[in-house]
């Protein structure tokens, strides 16, 4: 029977079928990016953002040994130069801004880096530093040697309640970068309990 129509492309082709998307799909977003593989820290990643400069300790933290205590280090000399110039409450002052400002400093900086608590991050480990030494003056070289090796001590062995803090604030964001800088206040807090202990006994 001749057709008074030729047949349509519809009707000679196959329909194809196209998948709906299911819930799990359609509920996710399409630009939703993939997590940034972690940066190498580098002198021009330091560079790049006011946050870096103050994060990695204006470069000590590129320490390729135990940057930890390079950022101790440096902080023990700046304090010994501020002393100079600024009168202990003077001293007090930048020390209090330099622990909301270095919150926000480790956070970007552990952010841009792509890791929860980097090593090369010691911005913590200079304000604590910093703490210990201004609560301990007027103190000797001595007095300063022996705080600056309690404290790493306490810094690197993570006793409680330093693991505990460890722990409790990993993580990426805010309560990540508090984490970096807790921990270090806590390990502050034990050195200057260590010293104090030891004085009352009269062992310095």
């Amino acid at each position: 029977m001749p057709f008074h129509h030729p047949p349509s492309v519809q009707d000679v082709e196959p329909k194809r079928f196209t998948p709906r998307p299911g819930p799990a799909e359609a509920n996710t977003p399409h630009d939703s990016a993939p997590p940034r593989a972690p940066v190498r820290p580098t002198l021009a990643f330091m560079l790049r953002h006011p946050a870096h400069w103050l994060g990695l300790g204006f470069g000590s933290g590129l320490s390729p040994i135990a940057p930890g205590t390079a950022g101790t280090l440096w902080a023990w000399g700046v304090f010994v130069l501020l002393q100079q110039v600024f009168s202990p409450w003077q001293l007090g002052v930048l020390i209090a801004l330099s622990i909301p400002v270095g919150w926000w400093a480790c956070t970007v900086t552990a952010r841009n880096l792509g890791r929860d608590d980097p090593g090369c991050v010691v911005w913590d480990e200079v304000v604590a530093m910093w703490l210990v030494l201004w609560l301990l003056a007027p103190a000797s070289w001595q007095g300063q040697l022996l705080a600056f090796a309690l404290f790493r001590l306490f810094d690197a062995a993570k006793p409680q309640p330093m693991r505990w803090a460890d722990r409790y604030f990993k993580g990426s964001g805010w309560r990540g970068g508090w984490g970096i800088m807790f921990d270090d206040l806590l390990a502050a807090f034990c050195t200057l309990l260590v010293l104090a202990g030891g004085r009352h006994f009269g062992m310095w």
